[in-house]
């Protein structure tokens, strides 16, 4: 890792883990530095570097657009997709425990990449975010395939209140035969968001069970807003 990013391995992991049980979703504070996030966000004018770019109104998805990475990746966000999957790994695999699911995750990133390009999942997922005055992401979850990690991060690169207003990452939670719960995550400049793909496990009076997520960004009311999205699987 470069001086741009706060060294992964002094986080409490054991405490991420703790808070996506009690909560949902866990901050990592200040992982990007200002300079970092302002070159991430300017990049996003590089065509050179995304093999796809997605207009959301034009598929009902909200409204901005954002574009996919192209392998191989920048060292930044390669970086960061190596770095994070180490520690998320063993978090997912007690969550999938939890959650009834067979499917484990090997430890290193790579192994888990070869899983995905086996079957035909070879195309690159991290990507670029852009919301001007008016835009927002409607609720979802990013599945591309057979394969899932079912843990996914994403950055913020701008300033709230300098640089855009509105704009918050939302998560909900469908839970059976109860009604949808809601947070609303408040990020800096530099901070991450880790958070389930679609599903995580709840423990209720008689053990755990499963609830659905998804994600999305509200209105933004002023400004323009980056962030960058770490998914860990490849999509078809």
């Amino acid at each position: 890792m470069t001086d741009s990013v706060t060294p992964l391995a002094t986080t409490r992991w054991n405490d991420i883990a703790t808070s996506l049980d009690d909560i949902g979703y866990a901050v990592l504070k200040g992982v990007l530095s200002p300079n970092a996030c302002e070159q991430l966000a300017a990049g996003y004018g590089d065509d050179d570097q995304f093999r796809k770019r997605i207009v959301m109104a034009k598929h009902g998805f909200g409204r901005g657009e954002y574009k996919y990475f192209s392998y191989p990746l920048p060292p930044l966000v390669n970086d960061l997709r190596q770095s994070l999957y180490g520690p998320l790994a063993g978090i997912a695999n007690r969550l999938n425990e939890l959650m009834g699911i067979d499917v484990r995750y090997p430890d290193e990133h790579a192994a888990f990449i070869e899983r995905c390009h086996v079957a035909g999942q070879n195309r690159p997922t991290p990507l670029l975010l852009e919301y001007k005055e008016g835009d927002y992401n409607c609720l979802h979850q990013d599945i591309y395939g057979e394969h899932v990690f079912p843990l996914q991060a994403a950055f913020l690169l701008s300033r709230p209140g300098e640089d855009f207003s509105g704009g918050e990452f939302v998560l909900t939670e469908q839970r059976p035969r109860m009604q949808s719960r809601v947070e609303v995550v408040p990020l800096r400049q530099g901070d991450a968001v880790i958070f389930p793909v679609s599903n995580r496990p709840v423990k209720g009076s008689r053990g755990h069970y499963r609830v659905n997520m998804r994600h999305g960004v509200s209105r933004l009311r002023s400004g323009k807003r980056h962030t960058l999205g770490i998914i860990f699987h490849d999509s078809k």
